[in-house]
């Protein structure tokens, strides 16, 4: 485990912590592959039903650590995005756990683009939202080109990505880009409600509507509706379905296993 990365697992809930606070928890290549690896036990471990991706100190994540980048014996970008950043978008992609962003800070850069990539964004109101690439002559990568587009649309997303304008968590959660923008104070309560309520959801469920989700973006609506017949009958063989339908015909709270 690097030092560059924390993690706990709380009643199902595996949070996830960005450690590099001095340096706003920009990437270097450890701390890349440490996360990478701990997306991978998430996913792996039965007991893990939801997970949380945070950072310590003042930012959420500033993106790639820009010293690493020039470096003339460290990897080169073509390693950074194939080795660091793809993997990460993928994993939080692939995973059929929830995955909640909760941004506690600035967002920059690749930092941004990770956030936007998990299933629920939540961030503190104080936090922002920055495609820094264009200041420094580079496209924005990390799923950024695809995601934000999706979120609020091409206009808005071009002129983001080329202005590299800051946007404040308030503003986000107006134009779609995250889920929801809360007090400072009101924070740490927020995640923690909704990463214990996604916890204690039917799992499998959750898992197969991310599916379709992903499918979504390049089915034709005969390939997804046809999805949705195969995830559906998967779903409806699971034993969280069969639950939640006997809690309901006997008025009662159901209690979900995520199988």
């Amino acid at each position: 485990m690097s030092e560059f990365i924390q993690s706990t697992i709380n009643a199902g809930v595996k949070t996830i912590t960005l450690n590099r606070a001095d340096k706003f928890n920009s990437f270097v290549r450890e701390m890349a592959l440490a996360f990478q690896s701990e997306l991978r036990s998430a996913e792996e471990d039965k007991s893990v039903r939801a997970i949380v991706i945070t950072g310590n100190g003042k930012a959420f994540c500033a993106g790639q650590d820009l010293g690493e980048a020039i470096d003339p014996n460290g990897p080169e970008l073509t390693k950074i995005v194939n080795e660091h950043y793809n993997p990460i978008i993928e994993l939080i992609r692939i995973i059929e756990k929830p995955i909640v962003a909760a941004v506690n800070g600035v967002a920059a850069g690749a930092g941004a683009n990770i956030a936007l990539a998990c299933d629920v964004v939540i961030a503190t109101e104080s936090a922002s939202f920055v495609q820094a690439f264009s200041k420094i002559g580079l496209i924005p990568d990390s799923a950024g080109t695809f995601f934000l587009p999706r979120l609020v649309g091409m206009q808005k997303a071009s002129a983001l990505m080329m202005l590299g304008d800051k946007v404040s968590a308030t503003d986000a959660e107006k134009m779609g880009m995250i889920y929801q923008a809360v007090a400072d104070e009101q924070f740490e309560e927020v995640i923690a409600k909704t990463a214990s309520k996604l916890a204690a959801m039917p799992t499998k469920g959750l898992g197969l509507t991310k599916r379709a989700l992903n499918a979504s973006y390049n089915n034709s609506l005969d390939q997804q509706l046809a999805l949705e017949d195969e995830l559906q009958t998967m779903a409806g063989n699971s034993y969280d379905y069969n639950e939640g339908v006997n809690a309901f015909l006997e008025k009662r709270k159901p209690v979900f296993k995520g199988e």
